[in-house]
C-alpha cells in the first residue's frame, strides 16, 4: 500500500511533465539568428520590451514558452525565426514551495515559478547555491526546464533554510535539504 502522501508528490509529477509536454519543441527548431530584440528580463524577473514593461502576462508566457539558452545568451525561437533577447541574471523567479511527504523518505520540494510552471527538485531539476565573493550573500537557483533556471525569491530561500539540516553523510558536513531522494547544500 501507497503511503497517503505518496499520491501528493505523484500529482505534482503529473503536472510537471504535463507542462513539459505542452511547451513547443524548441530543443528541435535551428533556425539561423534573425537578430537583435529589445526584449530585457532583469534580475526582478519582470519582461520589459523597448524599456517599457510588458504588462500582458499571457504575452510574457507565451514568450517564456519560446525562450531557449545556448551558452550565457537567451534566444526567443520558431521554427523559423532566432532573436536573441537580454537577461541580467536568470529569466525565471520561483515565488513559492510546498513541502510535500515532509520529513519522510519520499519527501518532495515542490517549487512555482512567475511564469506558473511547477518544478519538483529532483535529480532533473536540481537546486544549486553560488555564494557572492564579496558579499558572501547565496544565491540560489533551480533548474527549471530546457536549461533555464529561476532564482528563488528570498522567501522561498528562507523557508528551503527553515528546513535545513545537517548531514554527516556528506563531505563537509554542510546544511541542506532533501527532495526526491536527492541532497541539495544551501551553503
Amino acid at each position: 500500500m501507497k503511503p497517503p502522501y505518496q499520491s501528493l508528490i505523484d500529482s505534482a509529477l503529473a503536472l510537471q511533465r504535463q507542462q513539459e509536454g505542452s511547451l513547443p519543441p524548441i530543443d528541435c527548431w535551428q533556425p539561423p539568428l534573425s537578430g537583435d530584440m529589445p526584449v530585457l528580463i532583469p534580475r526582478d524577473g519582470r519582461w520589459f520590451h523597448q524599456g517599457a514593461p510588458i504588462e500582458r502576462q499571457a504575452l510574457v508566457r507565451l514568450f517564456a514558452s519560446i525562450l531557449k539558452r545556448e551558452g550565457d545568451e537567451y534566444f526567443l525561437v520558431t521554427p523559423v525565426e532566432k532573436w536573441r533577447i537580454q537577461v541580467e541574471d536568470v529569466p525565471f523567479q520561483v515565488v513559492s514551495l510546498e513541502v510535500l511527504a515532509e520529513g519522510s523518505p519520499e519527501q518532495a520540494l515542490c517549487f512555482r515559478t512567475n511564469m506558473g510552471d511547477q518544478v519538483v527538485a529532483s535529480s532533473a531539476n536540481p537546486l544549486r547555491v553560488i555564494s557572492d565573493n564579496r558579499s558572501g550573500e547565496p544565491s540560489p537557483y533551480l533548474l527549471v526546464r530546457h536549461n533555464l533556471e529561476g532564482r528563488l525569491s528570498r522567501a522561498v530561500y528562507y523557508e528551503l533554510a527553515e528546513l535545513a539540516q545537517r548531514y554527516p553523510l556528506v563531505k563537509n558536513k554542510c546544511h541542506g535539504v532533501i527532495s526526491r531522494g536527492i541532497f541539495f547544500s544551501l551553503q
